[in-house]
């Protein structure tokens, strides 16, 4: 299919530990190959499970602040609205949410069919 979409979110993810939501936007339901677009809200405290994609992977802070941590180097980057966050592939990693919440937008390239089994 060619041509302009406008998506809604779509099925829920099972990547978040504790309060929180993470939905697909764009991903292979949708016909996508190249590119996943995924909206990831945590509640204060919660976090993500421990993510690893064969592609890289790129996120938006559009809300709150937090952490971004590499499983691997066991390092943890603060990030806050308006941070990018560009993942190399292969690396594991874990979002944290802040006092206020995270509220971020991205994901992997190409599409990480394992995210949606």
């Amino acid at each position: 299919m060619n041509g302009v979409r406008v998506l809604d979110e779509g099925p829920e993810l099972a990547i978040v530990d504790g309060a929180g939501t993470a939905r697909a936007i764009v991903w292979s339901g949708t016909g996508a190959a190249d590119r996943a677009m995924h909206r990831i809200r945590l509640e204060p405290g919660a976090g993500t499970v421990r993510l690893e994609h064969p592609g890289e992977a790129v996120y938006a802070v559009l809300e709150g602040d937090g952490a971004v941590t590499d499983a691997d180097g066991g390092v943890d980057h603060a990030i806050e609205r308006g941070s990018m966050i560009h993942l190399d592939g292969g690396t594991p990693y874990r979002f944290a949410a802040g006092d206020d919440g995270l509220d971020i937008v991205g994901g992997p390239a190409p599409v990480d069919p394992g995210l949606y089994d």
